[in-house]
Order: structure tokens, then C-alpha cells, then sequence
């Protein structure tokens, strides 16, 4: 409903993301105190630098913003007006605060923070009520983007949380694979990749194009830890032939040759779950694996990682297509599609082209508003701590013999 919902959907959306946002940020605090603090590192942000920054990007875009009623034409580079919070601009503005210098800036404490995230929130409803029940895209653009930031960042408080080993009421388990995996049979053909016009999509979406498809066979849901495993146990992580020359250059660094979160213990292998050890659920989808382990895992079980447009095809075209419970990384680099034209959040897709791996699909830990078949997500290959895990694709001529 988000993406081509009226303003009343719109308003249920933001609510629903505060809501959750204050949720996560009471379990922080339950959890490290009053001015909660994690250890500087390159995959966290300080919980309270988090929080300012959701209050900022809403008012930056919204309240801030001379045309926010022109949507994706608006010039982002107009004056600002003054903040709610004085000296925000230099504590929360992504673009321009070095990520290694957030742990030492001059924050508000746990009640201004949430006062500001309160003041904005405030702003941004009543703008929002001003609006007439059959405001256009252009005109809801921003309230729907600014909606989308603050959930991407409750997941990030999520899996940030599961890392840190910290207690959250929100639980980012997935569910059990549910009986063994099949392949469906993709046929060739010319496919209509990205979102088209109408409603809200983010840049990188835009621009629908064909592609050619070869024919392909995919697996019906993502790769469980039952077949994971396996791998691991026959010396995947030491066997060099597996890994690509990136992912080689990755386990030379790694500390511990097994999966994030993971140890052996006695009775089998043990999950690190809401700050403690418990017995890994084999069935459930294998995940915090970053890419490289994905493609190992593949060329081991003479499989690949699908494109981006299998997957999108597949999820789009397949009723037996399974998806939702991991970010799926994929075999495409993150790049733009023809005619790409960058939205007012510059900072959003193009620096990063190039640099990136496109994931497909949501994790249990995704919002509804945001989980969308066509959503292209990017990280960096070597990211683990992320809900992230994949299913396996082959190259097939239609049949539907069953899976490795």
C-alpha cells in the first residue's frame, strides 16, 4: 500500500515505523543503558547517532525542503531552512559525516534525541494532513521515502543488535525451510526488467528495459543449512579451488573459517540468538553469509548464484517461487540500468555502482512497505552481518529435475 497508497496509507506507514523504532531503541537502552554505545566498526553506527539521523533525513526532506511537492524533480541543493535541533546538520547529515567520527560527536542524550525524533514526526504529519486525499506521487514522494529510510534502519538496529549479542523482542529468526528444495523450470525469454511509472520506486528501479533470458532452472527457495553445511564439514573454507580470487583474498583475513554466528559444539552446531548459544535449526534458511560463501558454496555443488533478472523473473512469473525470509544475494554487480537518472537523495545508488552486489528479495526482518519483488538491495560482497543468505540457479534447458 505504500508504494501507491493514498496519504492515509502513507500515515499508517510512518507510524508503524516509529513505532517499531522506538521499540528497538527501548531494547538497546534495556540492554547497554541510557547512552547506549557500541564499538566502533565499519558495519555499525552508534544507536544514538541512528536514531538523530532518522529525525534529521525526515525533517531534511520534508519539512527542509522548499519542493518536496516536486518529488524526484525537486533540487536537492536549494538552501535549507533552520532545524528543529540546532547543529544537526553537522552531527546526522549522512552524506558529510565521516562514518569514523560519529562515535566521538557531541550527541544529545537518550531524551533529546527522542524529543527530536518526536518534533519531526509531529512536522511531518501535520504537512502531511495538509494534503488533499488524492495527492499525486510527486506529492507523497518524500513522506514515502523518508517512511522507507527509517525502516531500512530499523532492520539495520536489528541485525546490528544480533551481533552485539543484545536481547531484542523482535526476533529475526527464519522460518524452517518447510521440506526439501525443488528447482522451477525459468524458460527462455524476453523479460521487462524494473519498475515502471506510477506509484513510488526508488532510482535504481527505473527504467524498464527487456532482457534476454537463456532458459534456467531455480531453486524454488533459498539454500537451508542442511545444505550448507555439508560444505563446510568437507573442508570448503580450506579447499581453494571453491573460492573465487576476491573470496580467496576474503578467507585470508577471516579469523574463524566458519560461518558468522556459528560454532561446533557436541551436540552439533550452535547459532548465537538473542545474546546466547542455542542448537542451529538445520531446516531454516542459511544466513549472515556473504557472497563470497554464496559463489564457493555454488561451484561446490556445481551450481551458480542467479542474475538479478533470473531472480526478479522467477519471483514475478513462478507461483512455487519462495521468497522473504533472507536477502538473496545475486550474481550482478550493482549498476544502473539504461537511462538512469539519479533522484534528489543523491548519496541513495550512484557512488555506489560498481562497488556493490545486488540482493534480491527480504529478510524476516524487512517491512512489508519495503519487502517488493523489483527492490534492488547492494552491499558489499564481503558483508556477513547482514540477513543475508541465496539460493542456487543452473543453466537447464526447461527440465525439472530436482536440486543438488
Amino acid at each position: 500500500m505504500l508504494r501507491h497508497g493514498p496519504p492515509s496509507a502513507v500515515r499508517a506507514a510512518l507510524l508503524a515505523a516509529r513505532e517499531r523504532t522506538l521499540r528497538l531503541a527501548e531494547d538497546y537502552r534495556a540492554a547497554l543503558g541510557s547512552a547506549p554505545r557500541l564499538p566502533c566498526a565499519e558495519e555499525l553506527n552508534p544507536p544514538l547517532w541512528e536514531l538523530g539521523h532518522v529525525a534529521w533525513f525526515q525533517e531534511w526532506w520534508i519539512d527542509r525542503n522548499p519542493q518536496r511537492a516536486r518529488g524526484p524533480r525537486a533540487d536537492p541543493a536549494l538552501a535549507r531552512g533552520p532545524s528543529l535541533l540546532p547543529a544537526s546538520d553537522g552531527w546526522y547529515d549522512s552524506s558529510r559525516v565521516a562514518h569514523g567520527t560519529r562515535w566521538e560527536l557531541p550527541l544529545p542524550a537518550a531524551a533529546g534525541t527522542l524529543e527530536y525524533l518526536e518534533r519531526t514526526l509531529a512536522r511531518t504529519l501535520e504537512l502531511l494532513g495538509e494534503l488533499p486525499p488524492d495527492a499525486g506521487d510527486d506529492a507523497l514522494y518524500f513522506f514515502r521515502l523518508a517512511t522507507l529510510h527509517e525502516q531500512m534502519h530499523a532492520e539495520a538496529a536489528v541485525y546490528m543488535g544480533q551481533g552485539a549479542g543484545i536481547p531484542l523482542r523482535e526476533d529475526a529468526q527464519p522460518a524452517s525451510g518447510g521440506g526439501a528444495r525443488a528447482e522451477l523450470a525459468v524458460a527462455a525469454q524476453r523479460f521487462v526488467v524494473g519498475s515502471g511509472a506510477g506509484g513510488f520506486a526508488f532510482d535504481n528501479e527505473l527504467g524498464t528495459h527487456e532482457v534476454e533470458l537463456a532458459p534456467c532452472a531455480i531453486d524454488d527457495r533459498p539454500v537451508t543449512w542442511a545444505a550448507f553445511l555439508p560444505f563446510v564439514e568437507a573442508g570448503g573454507y580450506e579447499d581453494a579451488q571453491w573460492w573465487t580470487p576476491a573470496g580467496r583474498a576474503w578467507l585470508a583475513r577471516l579469523p574463524q573459517r566458519v560461518p558468522a554466528g556459528l560454532r561446533r559444539a557436541p551436540g552439533g552446531w550452535e547459532q548465537m540468538r538473542q545474546g546466547r548459544w542455542q542448537a542451529l535449526c538445520e531446516q531454516q534458511p542459511a544466513v549472515h553469509l556473504g557472497a563470497h560463501e554464496a559463489d564457493a558454496w555454488c561451484r561446490w555443488a556445481g551450481r551458480r548464484l542467479p542474475s538479478e533478472a533470473e531472480w526478479e523473473c522467477a519471483a514475478l512469473t513462478q507461483p512455487g517461487f519462495r521468497w522473504g525470509q533472507v536477502w538473496e544475494w545475486t550474481a550482478s554487480v550493482f549498476a544502473p540500468y539504461p537511462g538512469f537518472v539519479p533522484h534528489p537523495y543523491r548519496d541513495y545508488s550512484q557512488p555506489w555502482f560498481g562497488t556493490r552486489r545486488v540482493l534480491r528479495g527480504a529478510s524476516v526482518a524487512t517491512a512489508p512497505a519495503l519487502a517488493h519483488a523489483r527492490y534492488r538491495n547492494f552491499f558489499e560482497p564481503h558483508r556477513r552481518d547482514i540477513l543475508a543468505g541465496f539460493r542456487s540457479a543452473r543453466t537447464a534447458d526447461g527440465s525439472t529435475a530436482s536440486a543438488v
